[in-house]
């Protein structure tokens, strides 16, 4: 079992960071002290539980965590610098600041160092998070030892719940559009102006006209998709919109 250290200082350790192309030695007071920070520390950069929902998820709760106080969102695994900066830029992830722990100093300081050699990783992160207030840590969600890369209580809905249960969340929005589309262009300028966040997916780069079809049953763009409901076009944007504002 991991110790869970829930009321202990984090571990004091120097980061070796790089910005702007310059190395910039971080510690551990300027991240925590005096501040509210949630870290969330995964096995690897670039792994597919950490690139397609640990660290997207976080990105996208970042301003609901914000809205509660935390200061910061911080990422942290045992990768270098080179390799944490490019992970971030892949990751479009500029809510959250990447934190190389490139000698496990961190890691082992909170006991969550593994052995990960069986996969050609070595010394790497269990996975888990924390909430850390003036350096104390108050709460940690720590994944089961158990085989495998288990993720079941790190993730960013478990923290954010933990901080704020009623806090509200962002709505997941995807918006399909072609290029030209004044039409696309409206429904676009509707989200902005509502402050909903969206991913827009644009046709003959992200996908095809068949896809299109299989996905809305439409071949017609803007098609809008809210929480896992589709929407519509434009014009049916605009009714959920002045629905929604009703309530």
């Amino acid at each position: 079992m991991f110790e869970n250290r829930q009321g202990n200082n984090v571990p004091q350790v120097t980061f070796r960071t790089r910005q702007n192309h310059e190395w910039v030695d971080v510690t551990s007071d300027e991240l925590f002290k005096g501040r509210t920070v949630v870290v969330f520390s995964l096995p690897g950069a670039f792994t597919p539980t950490c690139s397609s929902t640990h660290v997207p998820r976080y990105n996208q709760l970042a301003p609901a965590f914000k809205a509660q106080g935390v200061d910061e969102i911080i990422c942290v695994s045992v990768n270098d610098a080179f390799v944490m900066n490019e992970w971030k830029a892949e990751q479009h992830a500029d809510n959250i600041t990447f934190i190389p722990d490139g000698n496990g100093h961190f890691s082992e300081g909170m006991g969550m160092l593994v052995d990960k050699e069986e996969l050609g990783f070595g010394k790497r992160s269990w996975r888990y998070s924390m909430l850390v207030k003036d350096g104390v840590v108050e709460k940690m969600f720590i994944e089961p030892n158990k085989p495998g890369d288990p993720f079941e209580v790190s993730d960013a809905d478990t923290m954010l719940d933990y901080i704020a249960p009623n806090a509200e969340k962002p709505k997941d929005v995807t918006i399909f559009t072609r290029p030209g589309c004044e039409f696309c262009v409206r429904a676009k300028g509707m989200l902005h102006d509502a402050g909903l966040s969206f991913e827009e997916l644009v046709l003959n780069r992200d996908y095809t006209e068949a896809t299109l079809r299989a996905v809305a049953g439409q071949s017609t763009v803007p098609q809008v998709f809210i929480n896992g409901e589709h929407i519509g076009g434009s014009e049916a944007l605009e009714a959920y919109m002045a629905q929604a504002k009703a309530a």
